[in-house]
């Protein structure tokens, strides 16, 4: 083994060992809300940590939520304005990518860097110009509201990390579809949009997750029977004085389901979008 090798084995398993560190501290809470989810509310408050046995395993937290027949509702709610807003995201993302990486115009620069202040800027700070905006539209308590934010949310980030990939995509490829007499937006869906596939999933994924876990806008924007999401609608089993623990655990559990479809889904893509570039 050579010394370079030598040298570098203790870097590699530091890396690995922080790493795997840091997955467990992540991991850990969803693991104990779904493993709970599937206990006795004694065995919650009794021990925790313990796996589910035959004494303590009980559905009861499952049957109370799949009996509230509101849930399915606010589980469609959720699905509707992610789905939508995800779909808006990576289109209109795209879609100003493209424009950015491909067009040289007066203004260019200043635009990317105006899109980019977004990412630092949350967007919790408008909240009350939003409120008021919705409000004057007569938009509160509809899906529209939260999906026409959540859009605004993600675009920054989305054209920030799609318009760096798309610079990479090689001109004399546009070039050609040009000459064959592909329109602008031909060469865009056709020729572009394949080769950053990668870069789309990872936007999808970071985009997805703060739209389907959110709490603050529609618990302000759409917090009406009709609108809730899947995470506000988890509140009604929390009380004032009584907090039914397994159907709040029940109700996260099922929650976490589309987030790790869509990691499993998009995880191939997903690790390419992130490590492309690390290589050359």
């Amino acid at each position: 083994m050579s010394k370079a090798a030598t040298s570098s084995l203790p870097r590699t398993i530091g890396a690995h060992a922080v790493l795997l560190a840091y997955t467990v501290i992540a991991l850990f809470p969803v693991l104990v809300i779904v493993v709970n989810s599937f206990k006795s509310r004694n065995a919650i408050f009794r021990s925790p940590l313990a796996l589910p046995t035959s004494e303590t395993f009980d559905l009861i937290g499952y049957k109370t939520v799949m009996a509230q027949g509101d849930f399915v509702q606010y589980f469609q709610n959720s699905l509707t304005v992610t789905v939508v807003s995800l779909f808006l995201v990576l289109l209109f993302g795209a879609m100003a990518a493209f424009a950015l990486s491909e067009y040289r115009f007066k203004g260019n620069t200043m635009m990317g860097l105006y899109l980019a202040l977004g990412i630092m800027i949350p967007i919790r700070l408008g909240t009350v110009a939003i409120l008021q905006l919705m409000v004057a539209s007569g938009l509160v308590n509809t899906l529209t509201a939260l999906i026409l934010v959540y859009t605004a949310q993600g675009l920054p980030l989305a054209v920030f990390i799609l318009s760096e990939f798309m610079k990479q995509v090689s001109d004399d490829l546009k070039n050609a579809g040009r000459i064959d007499g592909l329109s602008e937006y031909r060469i865009f869906f056709r020729l572009v949009l394949p080769l950053v596939r990668p870069a789309m999933a990872t936007v999808a994924v970071f985009t997805m997750i703060p739209i389907w876990n959110d709490l603050w806008f529609p618990l302000i924007l759409a917090p009406s029977e009709q609108t809730k999401t899947v995470t506000l609608g988890a509140q009604v089993f929390i009380g004032q004085f009584v907090t039914n623990w397994n159907a709040v655990l029940a109700a996260l559990s099922l929650a976490i389901l589309p987030v790790l479809v869509l990691y499993l889904f998009f995880s191939r893509q997903l690790i390419r979008g992130i490590t492309s570039g690390a290589v050359k």
